[in-house]
């Protein structure tokens, strides 16, 4: 079809929106009542107001789905009373009216038990503390079993014994003191004496036993000593710048080797004043008394003075 006019109204015509455009004025369309863009409402005349299109409504008043007219809301609403645009629905002219349930009285068949939550509580919390206390107990236990189990080997726990009350400790008896004797309150045998003209006897009143050297000359010692064992047998003596020995004899049984009197201070003067020195022979002694005797033999070099005898379960210095 070519581009034209059919012979039908103008397009401008048609279209319901051409009164808007200034062309659809110029072609004739026709306009709104009331005016519109390009179609000027009807002329002002002087001196009397231009009339308004705008229509004015009071609030409430214009309508919008058929609803009845609402009256107008009051200016000032007094203070504490629900304003209407708040107030629950149920409250507007021809709500439905609701109804307000009571909550159930407290007690048996209706609200919380507050002593049965209480009960629940207290049970609860003994529970945990009884746990806690039994852990504890185990873990105790089980670091006892596990200590110095470092390797794999588990070593038993050291137990700590409470000491003895004073009251049930029995009474230790103080160390006894091996005897000691001094040689002129032993029994002489031979030709041997009591004598106190040379100084330096540690003895009572300075007293020493001389005359040993000649053979059959003994010292007999009766001695006590609290158990068996092996003891060491000291005695002092004083000899002429020259060694000399005895036989020693232990319960009746003499020692292969003779006890050595020997000039252990290496003196060269003769004075036996100035040559007291000690001695000592390894023995074997039986729990209670013992007879312990210093002999000239034949053999012997028995030239010697005798101060004192002492059993010692150590070696004395000196």
């Amino acid at each position: 079809m070519a581009a034209g006019n059919d012979g039908t109204k103008a397009p401008e015509d048609d279209d319901p929106f051409g009164y808007l455009y200034e062309d659809g004025q110029a072609a004739g369309a026709q306009p709104p009542q009331g005016g519109g863009y390009g179609y000027p409402g009807p002329a002002s005349q002087p001196g009397v107001p231009r009339t308004s299109y705008n229509q004015v409504r009071t609030v409430g008043e214009r309508q919008y789905g058929g609803r009845p007219p609402q009256a107008p809301l009051p200016q000032q609403q007094a203070y504490g009373q629900p304003h209407p645009q708040y107030a629950a629905p149920e409250t507007y002219p021809g709500g439905p009216p609701t109804r307000q349930t009571p909550l159930p009285p407290a007690g048996r068949g209706g609200g919380p038990n507050t002593k049965g939550l209480l009960f629940g509580a207290v049970a609860v919390v003994a529970v945990v503390v009884i746990g806690i206390a039994a852990a504890v107990i185990t873990n105790n236990g089980n670091q006892s079993e596990n200590a110095g189990s470092a390797g794999g080997k588990t070593n038993p726990p050291t137990q700590v014994q409470e000491s003895p009350s004073p009251d049930s400790t029995p009474s230790s008896k103080p160390p006894t003191e091996l005897p000691q004797q001094d040689a002129a309150t032993l029994k002489l045998g031979g030709s041997a004496v009591l004598a106190k003209d040379i100084k330096g006897a540690e003895g009572a009143d300075g007293a020493y036993v001389t005359g040993f050297n000649a053979v059959g000359s003994s010292v007999t010692w009766q001695a006590d000593v609290p158990e068996a064992g092996s003891y060491y047998l000291y005695v002092r003596y004083a000899i002429p710048a020259k060694d000399a020995n005895a036989t020693l004899t232990v319960n009746d049984t003499a020692n292969s080797n003779p006890i050595g009197l020997k000039n252990f201070v290496g003196s060269s003067d003769p004075n036996l004043e100035k040559n007291w020195q000690t001695t000592w022979a390894p023995v074997k002694l039986k729990q209670g008394q013992n007879s312990i005797k210093l002999s000239c033999e034949q053999g012997n070099q028995c030239d010697a003075l005798f101060d004192w005898l002492k059993i010692s379960k150590t070696k004395l210095n000196g």
